[in-house]
């Protein structure tokens, strides 16, 4: 098996080799643009390792790993335009760079983009990848609606937040996984557990995401820290402070997610204060390492060799250890 950073590689070569300027030119121009700007590549990295896992060339799932690359940053365009956001990556959003229209239908055609690359399969692995697609599909646009429904409540629960991370990040993690099982001619038993230990994989993922863009090094993380204390983002660490805090600190903390004040960065200061003091950062780390244990909990049943097992335990250790 190659290493994370050879799939990355492979994957990232294969990529710009099939990404190539095509008419009408405002379509697809911000097509490759999206897809040029970079990010960790975790999902076809997923898909390569995990077919390699199971016993196929990794080359065979090039065009899953692709379809799940696309895919993914069509939902990074989308929700650009929803949230209004001007960066991606440090560079300037798809709608802001062209306009929204635009975003909206190179958006739609990176969709469609992302199906076709499964006709390159036969008709038995190409129903199994797609019926899995528009399954992860359909539960993305749901955890996206969750995100967006819970900005107006005050009562979301972590049940609720682990069930919209489930489904707007995890599911993909899992169903790039599954496809390289697939692609593999791995048994149901294999695919469903590669499967589960994606989705675990995933949830610690997002959660440690929400921990960097608090805790995280600034210099490592490569932007401000607290963005999401600035949006009044409920995240795991906001409510689990709500369920550990003081009464007065828990008054203090949803009163600063109901303000924008003048700076900031004082806000940020105050309630990374809290989220510490509380002991919703500590509780939050343990989760991370609760799923992450779970996730690798799934290897010592799946049937495949040992110094696989111990692959894909290292992208675990390596992906929960980094700090951006």
């Amino acid at each position: 098996m190659y290493t994370a950073e050879q799939y990355r590689e492979e994957f990232v070569s294969y990529l710009e080799s099939r990404i190539k300027p095509r008419e009408p030119s405002n379509l697809y121009a911000p097509i490759s643009y999206i897809l040029g700007l970079g990010g960790k590549r975790l999902r076809p990295v997923l898909t390569l390792m995990t077919a390699e896992v199971f016993g196929a060339d990794s080359s065979k799932a090039l065009n899953a790993a692709l379809a799940v690359e696309i895919f993914h940053n069509f939902s990074l365009v989308h929700d650009d335009i929803m949230d209004a956001a001007p960066l991606r990556r440090g560079q300037m959003t798809v709608h802001e760079k062209w306009d929204l229209n635009t975003g909206i239908l190179s958006g739609d055609a990176m969709l469609i983009l992302a199906y076709q690359l499964f006709e390159s399969y036969d008709d038995l692995t190409f129903r199994s990848l797609a019926q899995l697609f528009s399954k992860t599909a359909l539960e993305v646009c749901e955890g996206q609606q969750y995100d967006i429904d819970f900005a107006s409540r005050n009562d979301v629960t972590i049940a609720e937040y682990l069930k919209m991370i489930s489904y707007k990040t995890a599911v993909l993690v899992a169903a790039a996984m599954k496809m390289g099982a697939i692609i593999a001619g791995a048994s149901g038993k294999s695919q469903q557990g590669i499967y589960i230990f994606g989705l675990n994989l995933g949830i610690a993922f997002q959660l440690q995401d929400d921990y960097l863009d608090v805790f995280g090094d600034p210099k490592a993380f490569g932007k401000q820290l607290g963005g999401d204390i600035i949006e009044n983002k409920k995240t795991f660490l906001f409510l689990k402070a709500l369920e550990l805090a003081t009464v007065g600190q828990k008054e203090q903390l949803q009163q600063l997610f109901v303000t924008q004040p003048q700076d900031p960065l004082h806000k940020v200061q105050m309630v990374k204060a809290i989220f510490r003091d509380s002991g919703a950062a500590r509780r939050t780390k343990e989760e991370i390492a609760t799923y992450t244990e779970k996730a690798f909990s799934i290897l010592e049943v799946l049937e495949i060799a040992q110094a696989n097992k111990d692959s894909l335990r290292a992208f675990g250790e390596q992906l929960m250890g980094r700090e951006v």
